[in-house]
């Protein structure tokens, strides 16, 4: 039976973690093993239950407990769920719960680059790619069209700050993900890669490209918003490559370009 805990004291520190703190102070970069994350709505929460996150409470509006929540209360019977009424919870929290609930869970150690490289077809490799809108869309758009792993550089958002986790609809715990150093290229080339460059360049390769869809191993390379790849990203990637456009429009959002790449260039064997 869920531990269920009516709210009536809102400055209780059990609720600090939905409502007072930030996401730095959750993600806790000095002890990452201490690390929090926020899953918002059931089929969220029930994705990262799946991954084998574990759970450290629930809050929920109380007209939930026996509708869509009643899943994951049963999933989560030996945690503390915290509830109030909708409206209650939204002047608590700040913002409107999706399908009112949210999940504070523990973050998992990172796997490294060669655990998640080794053996698959098709990365990506996303390099300083700031909006967590956009990293949580390029990971929907990475499970959508065969992505085996996403590749983080150390200045992308994390991909479990909440509105990722919210946009990408629980699908950054279905794809492999870490962060990667500096010699990420040199890593992939040792596994076996070739690296393809999304840039605007002259002598890029048309997306379409024939010898891109015959690479065995192959890793896709998108930059940061607004101004796209590193110079010197570009110039150690095997291809440089770009989507043909039509009206004069010269480049597409990066989660949008993503899904245009994944789409053309994903492992379908």
């Amino acid at each position: 039976m869920a531990d269920i805990r009516e709210i009536t004291n809102f400055s209780a520190p059990e609720l600090d973690i939905f409502a007072r703190r930030s996401e730095v102070q959750l993600l806790n970069r000095e002890n990452p093993q201490e690390g929090i994350f926020i899953a918002e709505s059931p089929k969220v929460i029930a994705r990262a239950l799946d991954a084998g996150y574990e759970p450290i409470s629930l809050l929920a509006a109380s007209n939930e407990l026996q509708g869509q929540a009643a899943g994951i209360l049963a999933r989560c019977s030996s945690i503390p769920v915290y509830t109030a009424p909708f409206d209650v919870l939204t002047q608590l929290t700040g913002f409107q719960l999706t399908r009112g609930v949210l999940c504070a869970m523990r973050r998992k150690p990172l796997p490294t680059l060669d655990f998640i490289c080794t053996g698959v077809r098709r990365v990506a490799v996303l390099e300083n790619v700031m909006n967590p809108t956009n990293v949580g869309a390029i990971f929907r758009s990475a499970a959508a069209l065969n992505m085996d792993a996403v590749l983080l550089t150390d200045c992308c958002s994390n991909p479990l700050y909440r509105r990722a986790i919210r946009v990408s609809m629980g699908t950054v715990f279905q794809v492999p993900w870490t962060y990667v150093g500096p010699d990420w290229q040199q890593s992939l080339h040792r596994l076996g890669f070739r690296t393809a460059a999304m840039a605007l360049k002259d002598d890029s390769l048309s997306l379409r490209d024939p010898r891109l869809t015959q690479e065995r191993q192959l890793a896709i390379v998108l930059g940061t918003e607004g101004d796209g790849l590193a110079p010197e990203t570009i110039a150690q990637c095997d291809y440089t490559v770009m989507i043909p456009m039509t009206h004069h429009v010269d480049s597409l959002n990066v989660a949008a370009a993503s899904a245009v790449a994944f789409w053309q260039l994903g492992s379908y064997e």
